[in-house]
């Protein structure tokens, strides 16, 4: 039977131009983080199932419906991981740095999620993260906020993106609103979305992110989580505020902000926009005190955020062209040889090089041009006998003839 010749519903193939745009969000992401003294880390793309179950909630919509989980031949349960957070936790854990708090980590690469495919949303998709584990004071949550707005700013969105900000409170003003919601939601029961229904003895925190039209209906009378905010609370996000305003980073509190994992408490944050249609959010995270303890490990304060790269490429829309490559063009079969040893000695000496494999001059002229070539070595047999190398400037239309043992020196002027 012969193979299903497409990519699988959720995923894509990154061609080359996309790729561009993939690699200028990293590298741009690299560069901002090791500026802040963040050290890089990989983790395994899969993990033991626990992870993830334990550390994001088994009443979350990650857990109960998107992970993509099998029994390997061990018969250890396993899930490709959703997310980063789990994972660089439990890495902290296995890796005993407990004593080398506080740890400060980003990292990026491929996650999996069984969702609606849908704009700049994908079941293979990739994401930036940084985290900062061991540190309870609110500056950890300003400079990772700021982390991120440095990051937009240098990749050109920042004046694209609003940063909505709320907090969740303790685990005591959480529990209090807890409560309140479940009061709330319980005397509505009966009109809410099946899903809310399920999340209301569970999760009910994640109701106040429902889409379902008609529960936005009832969370728009819900009640608000600053009554429910002890001092404690109020005085940990009047600092993270204040540290946001000294840095005049811009920000609007939304008190109806959540997040979809259990293990945020205090600062929540969406970086959205209007640009990507309804799918707004390009950068989010928060604050998870109670993760590492979740994991089994000791009480361990954590701050964090994940972007998705496919999201910000399309904010960033297109690049300016890239560097203009050299062409080497062979004439004639005798002087193919000589040809691809120019192409390596200018390729070691720091120039693009395209190399022509066949086809008459024009057409190998045509592709020089079709390729935005700056400059077209040509390596002709009657040049090669005199011990010269013809080399045509593309955009003036002239050409010169150039010592052999010249010619790389000659190519700097077509950097």
């Amino acid at each position: 039977m012969a193979a299903r010749l497409q990519s699988v519903r959720g995923t894509h193939d990154i061609l080359p131009e996309e790729a561009r745009k993939f690699r200028r969000v990293v590298e741009t992401f690299r560069a901002v983080a090791e500026r802040y003294a963040f050290g890089e880390i990989a983790t395994p793309i899969f993990e033991f199932t626990e992870v993830f179950s334990r550390s994001l909630g088994e009443a979350t919509d990650v857990v109960t419906k998107e992970m993509y989980t099998f029994t390997d031949r061990s018969g250890d349960s396993i899930t490709l991981r959703p997310e980063y957070t789990a994972g660089i936790a439990r890495a902290f854990l296995s890796n005993g740095l407990q004593q080398e708090t506080p740890c400060r980590f980003y990292a990026w690469g491929p996650m999996f999620r069984h969702e609606r495919p849908q704009k700049g949303r994908l079941r293979q998709f990739h994401q930036l993260d940084v985290e900062i584990i061991g540190v309870a004071e609110a500056q950890a949550d300003v400079e990772l906020l700021a982390l991120a707005y440095d990051l937009l700013s240098e990749l050109g969105v920042a004046d694209k993106v609003t940063l909505e900000l709320n907090t969740l409170g303790d685990h005591e003003s959480r529990a209090r609103y807890r409560d309140a919601l479940v009061k709330y939601f319980s005397a509505h029961v009966s009109t809410l979305s099946e899903d809310s229904r399920a999340r209301l003895d569970k999760n009910p925190l994640r109701i106040l992110d429902s889409k379902d039209a008609g529960d936005r209906a009832i969370i728009n009378n819900a009640p608000l989580f600053t009554d429910y905010l002890n001092e404690a609370s109020l005085a940990f996000f009047a600092d993270v505020k204040r540290g946001l305003e000294a840095l005049h980073i811009p920000y609007k509190v939304n008190p109806r902000l959540v997040r979809g994992l259990d293990y945020y408490t205090h600062t929540a944050f969406e970086f959205t926009t209007e640009a990507l249609g309804a799918q707004g959010t390009v950068l989010a995270g928060g604050r998870y005190d109670g993760l590492i303890e979740e994991l089994g490990g000791p009480a361990t304060p954590g701050v964090g955020w994940a972007s998705g790269i496919e999201r910000l490429s399309m904010l960033i829309g297109d690049l300016e062209p890239g560097p203009r490559p050299i062409a080497v063009i062979p004439v004639g079969a005798a002087t193919q040889e000589v040809a691809h040893i120019i192409a390596h000695d200018a390729r070691r000496a720091g120039h693009i090089v395209d190399m022509s494999y066949r086809g008459n001059m024009g057409k190998r002229l045509t592709r020089a041009n079709k390729l935005r070539a700056r400059a077209a070595v040509i390596v002709g047999e009657d040049e090669l006998a005199r011990g010269v190398i013809v080399i045509r400037d593309l955009d003036a239309g002239t050409q010169t003839e150039v010592p052999r043992d010249r010619l790389v020196a000659a190519l700097d002027a077509f950097r």
